[in-house]
This record gives structure tokens, sequence and C-alpha cells, in this order.
């Protein structure tokens, strides 16, 4: 017997639960970060799939959960490929990433929103002046791997 797929409420339940406690690098409650990638993607005209895998999309690199779990989660498969295409592996090269991004089907928009949060200057403006130039420079070569123009 197959499971329902998880509705688009119940990943943002879930991914709020998972993040619970997590704050980013600014202090903020981490599920900021999610909604506003989420609502980037959204509209950006990105799909129900890939809004659930904006929602996702740090979920496994943060720890916050495991890949058995999302090997067994009710997600469809596109989910699931988008949120293991932008989870950075450690010591992966940038281009290795990206280039698996590019691959994967729907997997760009998500990056794309997540970058362009990320970018904020709002956002950055409340970090020191390394982390922010670092941070800004990291973004910019990001995009630029993925062909995407400036935010």
């Amino acid at each position: 017997m197959t499971q329902q797929p998880l509705t688009l409420l119940e990943v943002e339940a879930l991914a709020r639960a998972a993040h619970e406690g997590q704050t980013d690098k600014s202090g903020r409650p981490y599920a900021e970060h999610l909604a506003a990638v989420a609502e980037g993607v959204r509209l950006r005209g990105g799909t129900p799939d890939q809004q659930a895998a904006a929602w996702l999309h740090d979920a496994i690199e943060d720890e916050a959960l495991s890949l058995t779990w999302l090997d067994a989660a009710a997600l469809p498969q596109p989910v699931k490929e988008m949120v293991l295409a932008v989870t950075k592996r450690p010591g992966e090269p940038l281009e290795t990433y990206a280039a698996r991004i590019l691959a994967t089907p729907g997997a760009l928009l998500v990056k794309e929103s997540d970058l362009a949060h990320n970018a904020d200057p709002v956002r950055l403006s409340v970090l020191d002046g390394p982390t922010r130039e670092r941070l800004t420079a990291k973004y910019a070569h990001v995009r630029a791997l993925l062909g995407l123009t400036a935010p």
C-alpha cells in the first residue's frame, strides 16, 4: 500500500519542526529562511514540488533530517531528487555541487531562491564585515557557476 504524499502544509510543518531551535548566521529563527526560500520559489513560478523541496532544502545538510528519513518519506521522487541536488556534501567542490543542481530538473529554481535570500543585503548587513564579504563572494561564485544573473 502506497502512502499518500505529504501535502505542502505538512512539509512546511515538518521542516519547521525539524529546524526548531536552529538559527541562521544572524541569529534569526531558521524557519524564517525556509519560508523565504519557499515563497521565493512560489513567486518565481515554482511548482508545489519545488516549493516542498525549498522547505526541505537544508534539512539534510544541517542534519535536521536524515538521508534515511528522506528516502522513506512520503514525498514525490522529484522532491527527493531536488533536496539531494541542493544538499552540499562536506568537502565537495562548488563546481561539482553546481553541476548536480543543473542536472536535476527543478533544482535550479530552488537554489536560485536560496541564494537570493542568502545574499539579501538586509540579511547580510547584520554580519561582521569579513563574514559578509566572504559570503557575498561565495554566493556570487555559485550564481556564476549556475549561470544565474545578478540577484
